[in-house]
């Protein structure tokens, strides 16, 4: 495989800029994983779709990335995603431009919040640190936005819409984007069913979505991600009879990041690295939820690793053809 089969066209207007009223009205691709052969579903359908004995594992990552947009006091303006808070009023973020804020440079923001740029970091990342008045935590939240990816122009109204509804461990700047389908009646409707769900943890990076880069798939660098498997999720795979089901590329990544064998699963935190690109041997994972995907991007050669290049790429134009919606906001696919 080539990064030249990482290529299709995507046309802008599928590119959902908000999400559905309600979260699991999207549309679900169900995709064959052997066969290649293509179903065209609704998402509540998953009710129908997984059976008693299978195992749904989610990544319970929660996004707390700010953006807020300022200026300096000469009036060049700036956005700026704010990623990790590393003590009480500093953070490690993303300026643009950031050529033209160095250390030393001050930024004004709405109600009268100010900050300077206290250094950087070797990835290029600046450190912001915030003058503290009493009410300065209270004024950012106030007028910050959800720091929902470029491709999306349309400001979303309901910040929730962009976490998952089992989202509780802070450390993302960016959703996992598979799980927001899922609503909490589907999920105690599956545990009725005799579905069981675990949980793991992989805190989202803003290189996710980044295309790659290199001339060729052998020569990209992953970057790392912070990710844990807890205990109990370790015991629910080595124990579960039917089929293993993961949602979201992050959820793979984790999982097999972890695996020490078939279905078995060390228990830890580490920070993963791990390229998964077509030849992969999956030791934990039989079938994934996941969204449409930008061109020539990493998420794209997993999902080509756990189908086939051909079968994705053969899905990916029928999702085109008919219309379906793509990227953080769209609809779902189910590979299984």
């Amino acid at each position: 495989m080539n990064l030249d089969d990482l290529n299709y066209h995507l046309p802008e207007e599928l590119i959902a800029q908000e999400p559905l009223a309600e979260r699991d009205a999207s549309r679900l691709l169900n995709l064959d994983r052997h066969s290649g052969e293509i179903f065209h579903r609704q998402f509540r359908e998953v009710t129908e779709i997984l059976e008693p004995g299978d195992l749904l594992i989610m990544n319970n990552t929660r996004v707390n990335a700010l953006r807020v947009y300022g200026q300096k006091p000469s009036g060049a303006k700036v956005e700026a995603l704010l990623i990790t808070e590393t003590e009480p009023g500093t953070f490690k973020c993303l300026l643009k431009p950031a050529k033209k804020f160095p250390p030393g440079s001050i930024i004004q923001f709405e109600q009268g919040l100010t900050a300077t740029v206290t250094g950087e970091t070797d990835g290029g990342q600046r450190i912001l640190t915030f003058t503290q008045t009493s009410d300065w935590r209270e004024t950012l939240h106030e007028i910050s936005l959800a720091p929902v990816p470029p491709y999306i122009h349309t400001p979303l109204a309901d910040r929730s819409r962009y976490q998952t509804v089992i989202a509780q461990t802070d450390g993302s700047a960016a959703a996992p984007t598979a799980g927001l389908h899922f609503t909490q009646s589907i999920l105690d409707h599956l545990v009725k069913k005799g579905i069981d769900i675990a949980e793991v943890t992989l805190h989202v990076g803003l290189d996710t979505f980044r295309p790659i880069q290199s001339d060729t798939i052998a020569d990209h660098e992953m970057h790392g991600e912070q990710c844990e498997i807890p205990a109990a999720t370790a015991k629910k795979v080595a124990e579960c009879k039917g089929r293993i089901i993961a949602v979201g590329t992050t959820t793979v990544r984790t999982l097999e990041t972890f695996a020490t064998g078939k279905r078995q699963l060390t228990p830890g935190k580490t920070v993963s690295k791990l390229f998964i690109n077509p030849g992969f041997d999956f030791k934990i994972v039989d079938g994934m939820f996941t969204n449409f995907h930008m061109p020539r991007t990493t998420m794209l050669l997993m999902i080509s690793a756990l189908a086939t290049p051909e079968s994705i790429r053969l899905a990916y134009k029928e999702a085109v053809n008919l219309r379906y919606r793509f990227l953080s906001f769209g609809d779902s696919m189910l590979i299984l």
